[in-house]
């Protein structure tokens, strides 16, 4: 945050996850650090190399949605709007001149899950089968402009996709709106919904994802030499963000602090990313220095941590790259809820700011020994209580995207 620029307050969270639709149940989940990773139950996944999952549990969409409008919305819009809403009340429900409002989402595929049906629909029963609604309902913008319909809110209504930094990136835009002045509250965060069977297919085909099948609950391990890829997770996290003054003059409760935000590019390679971790070293760095903060003021990090041999491997240099020999503790969500892609940075935002309320750092599932070399602090096996300071959460995507947020106690 430049000196000067108005300080921005989280004032609602929401989530729909594998942990749990109500922050109230997803936080114990996140502190018991166990793995909520099955075998994928809604297709026929007999031919997948890839067959495990961390689907969202508990979603009642009938609590948001009524059935009609169910039925012309992709699971990943009815995830982002259902906790966009959740984060709207939390936040009080604040009222504002729709015109000074906005809506920020990130997002990497879009609706894949109505894509794939309907690309069944016209191999098996031809053109005059496809859904006319399709388009609308698989464009990654619907998100945002379902939320934005809902409110009646007039402003600004963007969609990021920087895969899977795009949650991350969200709330970091959405920070510059307010700070610019160009709207009073935003809602930002991250939704995705890709356990499908073409986008499960892909991801196993890459290599990206685990092919523990036999033992999904050992799967994603963070940090851990015999990490072999992450889970796929789906859900969405948002939140509610203003200016201080004016949280303050409505007497909304303030969750955290936004102090510090970057974001950059790799400019490397579409998969990988840089060995060295030099491109998410310098958005970590940017990020503590735009929250007016050196690294030793971090206290911990809610890392990427992928569970993949080669960003685990890099954002470990990073890490020392920024802190030197011994940086702080770190965890990653990944091992306990799986990848949640474009919605992974919001949901670790929400974590984080969790974590600083409760002064506990949730651990990181499966993870039993890091990598030689690595040189990291793992919360593992139990939560770590932390004294109150700013902490640090990462997010890095395909193609290189990096993008870093500092959260500070309210």
């Amino acid at each position: 945050m430049t000196t000067g620029s108005p300080e921005v307050v989280v004032t609602g969270m929401g989530v729909v996850s594998p942990a749990g639709c109500e922050l109230a149940e997803f936080w114990p989940v996140l502190l018991a650090g166990q793995s909520l990773a099955a075998p994928v139950t809604g297709f026929d996944t007999t031919r997948h190399k890839a067959r495990i999952g961390c689907p969202v549990a508990g979603f009642d969409q009938n609590r948001h949605l009524g059935a009609k409008q169910a039925r012309r919305m992709d699971p990943f819009a009815r995830y982002a709007l259902a906790a966009a809403l959740s984060a709207y009340a939390d936040a009080g429900a604040p009222e504002v001149d729709g015109a000074r409002t906005a809506v920020v989402v990130g997002n990497a595929v879009g609706g894949r899950t109505v894509s794939d049906q309907e690309s069944r629909n016209f191999t098996e029963h031809g053109p005059s089968r496809v859904n006319p609604l399709m388009p609308l309902m698989t464009m990654p913008n619907a998100a945002a402009a379902l939320i934005a319909m809902r409110l009646g809110w007039r402003g600004p209504a963007t969609t990021i996709a920087t895969t899977c930094a795009s949650g991350a990136d969200a709330i970091g835009h959405a920070t510059l709106l307010l700070r610019t002045g160009q709207a009073d509250v935003v809602l930002a965060g991250g939704a995705e919904a890709t356990l499908t069977p073409v986008t499960l297919a892909a991801f196993g085909n890459l290599g990206a994802v685990s092919a523990r099948n036999d033992d999904p609950a050992a799967a994603a391990r963070p940090f851990d030499v015999d990490r072999d890829g992450f889970v796929m997770g789906e859900g969405a996290a948002f939140v509610v963000l203003e200016r201080l003054a004016d949280a303050r003059a409505r007497g909304a409760v303030r969750h955290a602090v936004v102090s510090g935000y970057a974001s950059g590019s790799d400019a490397y390679h579409l998969s990988m990313p840089r060995a060295d971790g030099a491109g998410a070293a310098t958005v970590m760095a940017a990020a503590i220095a735009a929250a007016g903060l050196r690294p030793d003021d971090i206290g911990h990090v809610n890392a990427h941590g992928t569970s993949t041999p080669h960003n685990d491997r890099a954002e470990a240099r990073a890490l020392h790259t920024v802190f030197g020999a011994t940086p702080p503790p770190v965890t990653s969500l990944k091992g306990t809820i799986g990848h949640l892609i474009g919605a992974a940075g919001a949901i670790e935002f929400v974590a984080t700011v969790l974590a600083l309320r409760h002064g506990l750092v949730p651990p990181t599932a499966n993870h039993q020994k890091t990598e030689p070399g690595m040189d990291l602090d793992v919360v593992a096996a139990e939560a770590r209580a932390v004294p109150p300071g700013p902490a640090l959460s990462n997010s890095f995507g395909f193609g290189g995207h990096n993008a870093a947020l500092v959260v500070s106690p309210a």
